[in-house]
């Protein structure tokens, strides 16, 4: 049977500690129909020179230079509109997928005609060190759920875009939840594959790294994307809360 070609986005600003690491970890993948998106978010350092040096000899992998600095988001959304394949998966310069990533998630799409899975994953420190955490999701997940909840790592979706369409992600942090919210929305679930799949890399800098101004930013789009009521919203957030404490801390 033909694999079906998988999109992979990658936005990169200023990546050139891990973008390298985060470029093998894709080659090294048992499933080899792929395409590479990476979009260059006009980094200021070296990294674009050196992500042309590393796919130069590889046509599956692509870059492309953003005209002005515009965020995670818009790059991703550029990377979404330039893919060929049906399905899309995300992973952030700096994360890594375990080798049989993408061959063990899109056979659990194809054997069960799903459009939007994730998987489990575990997180590292900014050497690549396992710190013995890991993200043990809930088999599925539906729109209300998400809204109490930090589980689905933007690292280990897919989504299948022949089915879904060219979604883009709005230009609202956090980005991505805001985006499994919208598909979810429309009545899609969301579908775990029980394994531990990718490699969460914990960057002190990162925007991800700010655990309150992320909690921040997750009521505008409780209050502002989803348009929840404020008392609703309260409930949904203090939820959101406690799991993300569960996921970080405990």
């Amino acid at each position: 049977m033909t694999q079906p070609l998988v999109s992979i986005i990658t936005p990169s600003y200023n990546s050139k500690r891990f973008i390298l690491e985060t470029i093998a970890s894709v080659k090294n993948q048992t499933y080899q129909n792929f395409e590479m998106i990476i979009v260059d978010d006009c980094s200021t350092d070296d990294s674009l020179q050196l992500i042309q040096q590393e796919i130069a000899d590889d046509s599956r992998f692509n870059v492309y230079k953003l005209e002005k600095n515009s965020g995670a988001a818009l790059a991703r959304n550029f990377g979404i509109q330039k893919a060929n394949g049906k399905y899309v998966a995300f992973l952030d310069s700096d994360d890594l997928w375990h080798s049989e990533k993408l061959e063990k998630q899109i056979a659990f799409m194809e054997e069960n005609n799903y459009n939007f899975t994730f998987t489990n994953y575990e997180m590292i420190d900014e050497q690549g060190e396992d710190i013995h955490r890991k993200v043990i999701c809930p088999i599925t997940i539906n729109y209300e759920q998400l809204l109490r909840n930090t589980t689905i790592g933007c690292l280990t979706v897919i989504l299948n875009i022949e089915k879904l369409g060219k979604i883009q992600m709005p230009d609202l942090q956090p980005e991505d939840t805001a985006l499994w919210l919208k598909v979810l929305k429309n009545g899609e679930t969301a579908y775990c594959y029980q394994e531990v799949l990718a490699k969460y890399r914990i960057v002190g800098n990162s925007a991800s790294s700010n655990k309150l101004n992320v909690a921040k930013k997750m009521w505008v789009v409780y209050r502002k994307s989803e348009n929840i009521p404020v008392w609703k919203s309260s409930w949904y957030f203090m939820m959101y809360a406690i799991n993300a404490v569960k996921k970080h801390y405990l």
